[in-house]
């Protein structure tokens, strides 16, 4: 954090009287000083999970589940010669998340990509990203679905998930999409303050107001139930933030 302080300089022009005198005017400056406080973004950031070893987790990376099974196992493994980071639990219940997220850092605005790849699922497929995550209860998440294909943006607030309302459309429950299937593609997200937009292959699906979480928080990945889903190639871009 680095602190850069400002001084401004004001004039006044204050009158005094006196009885039978002529009055007698002073000039005055007066300083302010204003302390502009600038935040340190990290990097941008990108993994691809290439030198992360197979079987186990990514390093300075920790998993998570929201729901009433204990179950969830992320692992880095090997896809046709390419690492990817892959989340494998085959768990069929419902109402039962999975998340991993970075410990690396925490931050309130940026953009997102990664690729995904809906492998299979019988209650769910595919997935997405989880950000300003508090703990497992709390946090936002958008997700893309092949068994639906669909893109839904929620909240977890307290345990329960709600979708959120699109700009200007209201609750739709996000928007349809064209068939996924069980190939790659690429999620996009941009965090900025109350606005989320969200991105499937280079075009703009919907935008998202909601100030439930204001504060930075960490970013990851999601996907839910018995979905097996691979991501890999993911971009965080943390978008800066002054404080004045």
């Amino acid at each position: 954090m680095s602190m850069l302080s400002i001084f401004l300089l004001t004039g006044c022009n204050n009158q005094a009287k006196t009885n039978d005198t002529d009055a007698a005017t002073t000039d005055v400056i007066e300083v302010r000083e204003v302390e502009i406080i600038q935040l340190v973004t990290p990097p941008d950031t990108t993994f691809n999970f290439n030198d992360d070893e197979t079987g186990k987790l990514p390093s300075g990376w920790s998993q998570y589940y929201t729901g009433v099974s204990e179950i969830t196992d992320w692992k880095i493994i090997d896809d046709n010669g390419n690492r990817v980071l892959a989340q494998l639990s085959e768990e069929d219940v419902s109402g039962h998340y999975n998340e991993i997220v970075f410990d690396g850092f925490e931050v309130k605005n940026a953009e997102m990509k990664v690729r995904v790849k809906g492998v299979k699922g019988e209650r769910d497929q595919g997935g997405g990203f989880v950000w300003r995550f508090i703990d497992a209860d709390n946090h936002y998440i958008v997700r893309a679905n092949p068994l639906e294909d669909n893109v839904v943006l929620y909240k977890m607030e307290n345990g329960v998930r709600t979708d959120l309302p699109l700009l200007d459309k209201g609750r739709t429950y996000g928007v349809e999409v064209d068939p996924l299937g069980n190939g790659w593609n690429n999620l996009r997200l941009t965090v900025s303050d109350d606005l989320f937009t969200v991105y499937l292959n280079d075009k703009q699906l919907f935008q998202v107001r909601d100030e439930t979480f204001q504060n930075a928080g960490k970013i990851g990945l999601w996907t839910k139930a018995d979905a097996v889903t691979y991501f890999d190639d993911f971009q965080i871009k943390v978008l800066p933030t002054v404080i004045k």
